[in-house]
């Protein structure tokens, strides 16, 4: 079978697998913990913004990270290149309307990825002094089966910490040699570098880096977006309006060329929603499981807001760069969209200002994304093998990052949804039947925490 049928028998096995199905179930869970839950993403936002800095008052001397870098290496993985070119290709294909079934997918899934954080908090365990948890603990200890748990962390593995990761380098070292004439492969061996000398130090290190790293290209691309809504602010109103209209049309015309269905812009809009912020995908909570919090639900509630930066702020700049600088139905799509929105918005200050705006805040975009993803594959990798087999892991993912600059990677990306999807589905199936108990600890936390004021430990169900 040559590379051609391969990937053809790819992207038919992922229209399967990602088709109407498992993006019901995806949005499903998020509504069914939202009405669980009653509303907990509005309820207590206020208090989940409090808990950020709130530091720990337990007495663990277990290796872990504050609340802030867990949250910081969550939106390290969740914030990458969709961010980018995810938001684009959602807007060509469902038009701007699809936007607006973003956000009510991002409204849902920030209940998922609440539940997702306390059961990673109740069924986290010490290895060696060193905290760890995620999606195969708590369907290993919680569901309690072992094969389910096995398969969820084999698919995350080669999902992210292989071959994910080979796409990251890939996009990153594209857009470096458009902007800067750098040789792909130049790039794939100083990111190994750079990522071996953050991997080497541990979760305290990636934690360390994502604390700084995660403020500072928020900062950045947020700075770089709103100087262009800003100078197009004659457009936002419009913008927003056709976001709105999109949504609910049941034919939308854009750029006066492509029409567009209801169908589509919310189909287009959830997926792009739900694969941004990664909530329901089991990813994010390795990072929250880890946080030292003296409550389950404190975490919870902080991973609310991974949602929040993600899909809220960074998706939404996206998308008003590409509609207020009027390059909808020009043809282009994915990643060379958002680069022409880019260059048109910040062709003011000076040439080619905006290709390279793109490919710095794509470089620390997708970097950040490479951190995050080997975390949480090494974390299984240690759940499957232990800590004697994280050497060989390591090496395996800095190979990965130099090939995946050299390499056409439309196959590996194919191949990385599919592991994608299947991680996706022992996640769904831990949180429904988990769902009960992600109930009780929102119940203690009412009672013990925030009605008595005491202080509440952390309690494994």
């Amino acid at each position: 079978m040559n590379s051609d049928a391969i990937l053809s028998f790819a992207k038919s096995i992922n229209g399967v697998l990602w088709g109407p199905i498992l993006l019901i179930a995806l949005l499903g869970t998020g509504i069914m913990f939202t009405f669980k839950l009653k509303f907990i993403q509005i309820g207590k936002l206020k208090t989940a913004i409090k808990q950020i800095f709130r530091k720990s008052e337990s007495k663990t001397d277990e290796v872990g990270l504050s609340p802030f870098q867990s949250l910081a290496t969550a939106i390290a993985a969740q914030v990458g290149t969709g961010n980018l070119a995810g938001v684009a290709t959602a807007m060509v294909s469902g038009g701007p309307g699809a936007i607006f079934w973003m956000w009510i997918s991002a409204f849902f899934g920030m209940a998922t990825i609440f539940a997702e954080a306390v059961l990673g908090q109740l069924f986290r365990k010490t290895d060696n002094g060193e905290l760890v948890g995620g999606p195969a603990y708590y369907i290993k200890y919680g569901l309690k089966n072992n094969f389910l748990a096995g398969f969820f962390a084999v698919s995350i593995i080669v999902a992210l910490g292989f071959m994910g990761n080979m796409v990251q380098s890939n996009s990153m070292a594209v857009v470096i040699n458009n902007a800067f004439n750098i040789p792909t492969i130049v790039t794939g061996i100083v990111v190994a570098i750079l990522a071996y000398l953050i991997f080497a130090g541990g979760v305290e290190r990636i934690g360390s880096f994502t604390e700084k790293i995660v403020p500072f290209m928020a900062a950045l691309y947020i700075l770089g977006t709103l100087v262009i809504v800003i100078f197009h602010y004659e457009n936002i109103i419009p913008a927003f309006k056709m976001i709105i209209n999109g949504a609910f049309n049941t034919k939308a015309v854009v750029g006066g060329a492509i029409g567009v269905t209801i169908k589509e812009s919310i189909r287009y809009g959830v997926a792009r929603g739900l694969f941004s912020n990664e909530a329901g995908m089991g990813s994010t909570p390795h990072a929250h499981a880890v946080a030292k919090v003296d409550d389950p639900v404190q975490q919870g509630l902080i991973a609310i807001l991974g949602v929040i930066v993600d899909t809220g702020i960074v998706c939404t700049l996206t998308a008003l760069v590409i509609l207020t600088t009027g390059v909808m139905g020009t043809g282009l799509n994915g990643a060379e969209l958002t680069q022409k929105a880019f260059e048109v918005g910040l062709s003011g200050i000076g040439p080619n200002i905006g290709g390279y705006f793109v490919a710095i805040t794509l470089f620390f975009f997708a970097f950040s994304t490479i951190t995050g993803w080997y975390y949480f594959g090494e974390t299984n990798i240690k759940f499957l093998f232990g800590n004697d087999s994280v050497k060989f892991y390591r090496i395996i993912v800095l190979i990965m990052l130099i090939l995946g600059t050299t390499l056409d990677v439309t196959l590996v990306w194919e191949l990385a949804d599919i592991f994608n999807a299947l991680m996706v589905i022992p996640n769904l199936i831990a949180l429904v039947g988990l769902s009960n108990l992600v109930v009780k600890a929102v119940n203690d936390f009412d009672n013990s925490y925030e009605l008595k004021g005491k202080k509440f430990g952390v309690e494994h169900y």
